[in-house]
């Protein structure tokens, strides 16, 4: 007595043999194709299957952003000529205040002129505080000039500006009378944040790649010495 399997089967497999009858239905699914279309006669192994790695999602990620990390900047010749003239712009005037209060120049005030001023305004440490307001616009200004550190720069006279703009303003005057102040604080944040462009010394570093990541942790250290100037020394 024979058995299914000990039927004969032709190219076509068991769909061939009679083995099933038109009654039957057949389900594509099951890897037996319809009448007329034959058996599917694609080779395939019967042997261990083997299994291709998953692939490892965090270092594929890992990998695809170091490779975008590592991509050069696109030049953009409006925005970095933009970003070059603001900057520059910014940092000589900058300069030229922190050369006034430290050294006197152009007519400045020098340390002591400045520390009279500060204790005008109800500061406290007043020779102290000159000093550090005077080296600060300095150092700002000449880093702004060369596009260096920028986002420590802009955040040094972000803060600067954030302690005058709050001395000064005066809400029954336009805009506060406070409009050039403004004018500064809003270049400084603008530069915190977009770099200083690839016309810059920063053109090869962190500090422009990760611009906005470094402009809001110096946004935040301004924020803070600024807070403990004016409630600590006023």
């Amino acid at each position: 007595m024979s058995t299914e399997d000990d039927r004969p089967k032709s190219t076509g497999g068991y769909a061939d043999s009679g083995y099933f009858t038109p009654s039957e239905p057949r389900s594509t699914d099951s890897g037996y194709n319809p009448p007329g279309q034959g058996y599917d006669q694609s080779p395939y192994s019967d042997g261990p299957t083997t299994v291709l790695p998953t692939p490892d999602v965090e270092d594929d990620g890992r990998h695809r952003a170091e490779t975008v990390e590592r991509e050069p900047l696109a030049w953009h010749v409006g925005a970095d000529l933009g970003l070059l003239v603001l900057r520059v712009t910014l940092g000589a005037l900058f300069l030229a205040h922190g050369l006034q209060k430290v050294f006197g120049l152009m007519q400045g005030p020098g340390i002591d002129g400045f520390a009279q001023v500060l204790g005008s305004l109800g500061y406290e440490q007043t020779t102290l505080l000159s000093w550090v307001t005077g080296i600060t616009e300095l150092a700002g200004g000449a880093l702004l000039i060369l596009g260096l550190f920028t986002p420590a720069a802009a955040a040094a006279v972000l803060g600067v500006m954030a302690n005058v703009i709050w001395v000064k303003v005066d809400t029954a005057a336009f805009a506060g009378a406070v409009e050039l102040e403004t004018s500064y604080a809003a270049a400084a944040f603008a530069l915190l944040f977009t770099g200083a462009g690839r016309i810059s010394l920063d053109r090869n570093t962190p500090w422009l790649r990760r611009a906005p990541a470094f402009g809001f942790v110096f946004l935040l250290l301004a924020a803070g010495l600024s807070v403990v100037t004016l409630v600590v020394l006023r």
